[in-house]
C-alpha cells in the first residue's frame, strides 16, 4: 500500500488522499476477502490517515462487485497471521478522523465488522449485511458479537449473530446497522456524509451502551437458541457473548468473543461445518464436465401441478424461466393453479415477497391442457405418479412432440431413468432432475445421468441447479439413487428396532437428540406413506425371502393412515399436532409377538448408532458401485435432503473422525441378526481394516 497509488497498480488497498475527504479502496478479486495483505495495508492506510494533516476524513470503498463478503478462504486451517483483524477494525474505530464506510454487495463476516467499526456506513439499495460465522461453527471474531448490540440493540443482535443469515440493506436502515441508502452515486453519497461528520464528535460504536434485558428473558432467549440448534454450539455460545455487550466494556467483551473464538475454530464441530462448507461448493465441479457448454434454457415445461410439480414451477418462476404447467384435466389444472397461488399469497403475507413481486413471477406461469402445448420448451420435467409404465407412456408422448435438443427430465424417486429414456428416441436427452419436497424451499437436487446421458445434459443441470439457486449432487441410476437409497435402508433398520422394543416416537426423539430435524417416521408422515408403499410392493417379487421384512408400515397403508395428509400415520394428528397413537403401539407390539420377539427398553445411544451404521454402510456400497465418485456427495445429499446435522459433517466425514471400526462391527453385529442387505460394504471394510480414511 502506497500513499498515492496509481490504479493500475496490484497492491490490494490503495489509499487516494484527495483533500478533505480521503478514500481508501480495497481491491482484492473475486469479493475482497481480508487476507493478510488486505489487513496490513488497510492499517497502515488508516494511519496514514491520522497523520495526514490534509485528510479530515475518509471513505472506505471497495472496488469490483461488493464489499468486504468475509475471510480469506485460503487461510483456513492456518495459524492466524498478524496484523489481525481485531487489530485492524479496532484502529478504524480509533482513527482520530471521520471513517465512513461505503457499502455494495455483501458486507459479510469480516466485512460486517469493518462496517461496524466504521463512524457511519452509507449502503447501497441492493447490499446486504451477516455475520455467519456461526455456519461454519464459529462465532465472529472481531467485535461482531460486541458492537452490533451497541448499534442495534440486543434483541436484533441475537438474532442475526445466532442464526448467521443476512439481512438487506432497508433493513439494516430500519435496525439502525446503516446510516444512509444511497441515491445513485455510493461513493458520492459517502464523501458527502463524511464532509459533514468533519469537526463533529466521532460516533465510535465501541463506545455506546447497551440496554440490558431482563435476566429471565435473556435466560429463556438463550435456551430457545440453544434448543433450535439441535446440538450444534456455536449459536449458544454467540448468545451468551451477545448478552454479555450489556456488561462488559467492549475491550473486555472482545477479549471474551476471542477466546470463544479460537476455541471454536479448534473444534470438531467447526471442523465438520467447514467440510459442509466446501463440500457444498466441490459437488458442481464434475472431472469431465470444465469445458463443457450447457444448452440454453429459458422456457421450461412441467408435467403435472401436484404437490412436486407446483414447487418446481414455483422454483423455476422464482429464477425467472418462462413456464408452463400442464394438466390431463381442468380440475387438477386448476388445483395447481390455486396451490401456486396460495405459496405466493402466504409469502407475501408473512413479508418475505411484494404483492408486485408475486404478480410478476405469477405471470410467468402458463396453464395448459395436455402436452401439446410444450413444443416451444426447451425442457420439459414430468412430476407425474410414480410408476414406471406412467412416466414411459408420458416419455414416448413427449418424444413425439418436442424438437431436437429438448431435455427431457424426470422427477422419479426411485425408478430406473435408464427404463423411461429406453421409449423414446433420444436418450441422451434424457436426465433425472430429482426435487425434494418442498421443491421450491429445499436446497438438494439430484442430476442423474444414465449411461446414455451427454456431458452437455449433465452440464446443463448443472447451469440450472446453479440459476435456481439449488445444490446439485451428480449421480447415476440404482434403485433411490444416493438418498432415497440410504434412506430405506436406515429405515428399515428403525423398523427392526420397532419390533426390537422401541416405539415410533422413541426412535423419532433419539434421531432428534443427534442432530436430525425430524425422525425417520415423522419425516415419512409428511412426506406420505403411500409414496414408500407403492415402492415396497414393486420391489416385492425380487424380495429376497431370507431378508427380514416389517410389515407394520404396510398395515398401516391398508387401514388408509397415509400420514399428515390423512389425519394419521405412525402418529395421530389433531389440529396439525403430533400425538402418539394407541393404534400404532398396537401394531407394533403385535409385530413383535409375531415375530416371536421378547420386546426390551433400547436405549437412545442405540438407537443412534445402528441408524448411524446402516446409513454409512450403505453409503460405501454407493460408493463402491460408482454411483457417486465422492464421499462428499452423499455427505452434501444427507446433509442437504435428510436432515443430517451439518456440524457433524455429513455420515462419511464424520465416520473418518469417530473411527471406523465401532461402525463396522455394529454392522456384522446386525448382518448376524438380519440377515442379506447388512453385507459390509468393500469400501467399509477396506478402511477399517487399512486404517484409512475416506478423507486423506
Amino acid at each position: 500500500m502506497t500513499a498515492a497509488a496509481s490504479p493500475e497498480q496490484a497492491e490490494p488497498v490503495r489509499l487516494i488522499p484527495t483533500a478533505p475527504v480521503a478514500v481508501i479502496e480495497i481491491d482484492n478479486p473475486p469479493v475482497n476477502a481480508t487476507s493478510q495483505t488486505v489487513r496490513t495495508g488497510l492499517l497502515e492506510a488508516i494511519r496514514e490517515v491520522d497523520r495526514n494533516p490534509q485528510i479530515e476524513a475518509v471513505v472506505m470503498a471497495c472496488a469490483g462487485r461488493t464489499f468486504v463478503a468475509g475471510a480469506d478462504i485460503r487461510e483456513f486451517g492456518q495459524s492466524p497471521r498478524e496484523p489481525h483483524l481485531p487489530d485492524v477494525i479496532n484502529a478504524i474505530e480509533a482513527c482520530s478522523k471521520p471513517v465512513v464506510a461505503a457499502i455494495h454487495g455483501t458486507a459479510l463476516g469480516g466485512g460486517c465488522e469493518i462496517a461496524l467499526a466504521s463512524h457511519a456506513r452509507v449502503a447501497e439499495p441492493g447490499a446486504s449485511f451477516g455475520l455467519p460465522e456461526v455456519k461454519l461453527g464459529l462465532v465472529p471474531g472481531a467485535g461482531g458479537t460486541q458492537r452490533l448490540p451497541r448499534l442495534i440493540g440486543l434483541e436484533a443482535a441475537l438474532d442475526l449473530v445466532t442464526s448467521g443469515r443476512n439481512v438487506k440493506a432497508a433493513e439494516a436502515l430500519r435496525l439502525g446497522l446503516v446510516d444512509r441508502l444511497s441515491s445513485g452515486d455510493l461513493r458520492q453519497d459517502a464523501i458527502e456524509l463524511a464532509r459533514e461528520l468533519i469537526g463533529q464528535p466521532l460516533r465510535r460504536t465501541g463506545e455506546r451502551p447497551v440496554a440490558p434485558m431482563d435476566a429471565e428473558a435473556a435466560s429463556a432467549k438463550a435456551a430457545e437458541i440453544r434448543r433450535k440448534a439441535r446440538g450444534a454450539e456455536a449459536p449458544g455460545k454467540a448468545a451468551e457473548l451477545v448478552l454479555l455487550s450489556a456488561s462488559l466494556p467492549l475491550k473486555d467483551g472482545m477479549a471474551r468473543e476471542r477466546e470463544t473464538f479460537l476455541e471454536l475454530r479448534s473444534s470438531e464441530q467447526s471442523a465438520a461445518l467447514r467440510h459442509a462448507f466446501f463440500a457444498e461448493r466441490e459437488v458442481t465441479r464434475l472431472p469431465g464436465l470444465d469445458s463443457v457448454e450447457p444448452r440454453p434454457v429459458q422456457k421450461v415445461g412441467i408435467v403435472g401441478a401436484g404437490t412436486m410439480g407446483s414447487g418446481i414451477a414455483i422454483a423455476f418462476a422464482d429464477a425467472g424461466f418462462d413456464v408452463k404447467v400442464v394438466e390431463t384435466s381442468e380440475q387438477a389444472l386448476a388445483a395447481g393453479q390455486t396451490r401456486i397461488a396460495d405459496v405466493y399469497d402466504k409469502q407475501v403475507g408473512s413479508g418475505r415477497l411484494t404483492a408486485a413481486a408475486r404478480d410478476e413471477r405469477l405471470r410467468t406461469i402458463g396453464y395448459a391442457l395436455g402436452t401439446s402445448s410444450l413444443s416451444d420448451r426447451d425442457l420439459v420435467i414430468e412430476a407425474v405418479f410414480e410408476d414406471l409404465e406412467v412416466k414411459r407412456s408420458l416419455f414416448r408422448d413427449l418424444d413425439g412432440i418436442l424438437p431436437p435438443g429438448t431435455i427431457l427430465a424426470t422427477n422419479t424417486s426411485y425408478l430406473d431413468i435408464s427404463l423411461i429414456a429406453s421409449v423414446t428416441s433420444r436418450p441422451a436427452d434424457v436426465v433425472g432432475l430429482h426435487f425434494f419436497s418442498p421443491a421450491n424451499v429445499m436446497k438438494l437436487l439430484e442430476i442423474v445421468r444414465t449411461d446414455k446421458t451427454t456431458a452437455d445434459v449433465v452440464a446443463t443441470g448443472l447451469s440450472l441447479a446453479k440459476r435456481l439457486r439449488k445444490i446439485p449432487v451428480v449421480c447415476r441410476v440404482c434403485d433411490g439413487f444416493v438418498g432415497n437409497r440410504i434412506l430405506s435402508r436406515y429405515r428399515l433398520q428403525a423398523e427392526y428396532l420397532l419390533e426390537e422394543g422401541a416405539l415410533p416416537h422413541e426412535i423419532d426423539a433419539a434421531l432428534e437428540a443427534f442432530g436430525f430435524p425430524m425422525g425417520p417416521f415423522a419425516v415419512s408422515d409428511l412426506a406420505g406413506l403411500d409414496i414408500a408403499w407403492a415402492r415396497r410392493k414393486r420391489l416385492a417379487p425380487t424380495r429376497d425371502p431370507r431378508e427380514r421384512y416389517v410389515d407394520i408400515a404396510d398395515r398401516l397403508c391398508e387401514a388408509g393412515r397415509f400420514g399428515r395428509k390423512t389425519g394419521a400415520g405412525w402418529y395421530r394428528y389433531e389440529g396439525g399436532k403430533r400425538e402418539v397413537d394407541p393404534f400404532v403401539t398396537t401394531l407394533v407390539e403385535e409385530s413383535s409377538q409375531r415375530r416371536g420377539l421378547t420386546r426390551r427398553r433400547i436405549p437412545a445411544d442405540e438407537i443412534q448408532s445402528r441408524i448411524r451404521a446402516a446409513i454409512v454402510n450403505e453409503a460405501c456400497k454407493i460408493l463402491d458401485e460408482r454411483i457417486v465418485e465422492r464421499p462428499l456427495d452423499v455427505d452434501v445429499v444427507m446433509m442437504h435432503g435428510y436432515g443430517y446435522p451439518a456440524w457433524r459433517g455429513g455420515p462419511l466425514f464424520e465416520a473418518d473422525r469417530v473411527g471406523l471400526q465401532p461402525i463396522l462391527a455394529q454392522v456384522k453385529e446386525r448382518a448376524d441378526q438380519d440377515g442379506p442387505g447388512w453385507e459390509p460394504a468393500d469400501g467399509l471394510v477396506g478402511c477399517a481394516a487399512s486404517g484409512a480414511k475416506f478423507y486423506p
